[in-house]
């Protein structure tokens, strides 16, 4: 087994969740599910 060099550490990109296409993907669930709510369930402001 051999040591990495510090160019190499940098470069290791291995297992990344990309967190912003999980956020956007969390987000379009809470809008859809938000918008056959007020469909489904139309409420009048208190």
């Amino acid at each position: 087994m051999r040591e990495l060099n510090k160019e190499e550490k940098l470069n290791i990109n291995g297992g990344a969740v990309h967190w912003g296409i999980l956020s956007a993907i969390g987000g379009a669930i809470t809008f859809i599910i938000g918008l056959f709510d007020g469909i489904y369930n139309p409420n009048a402001c208190r």
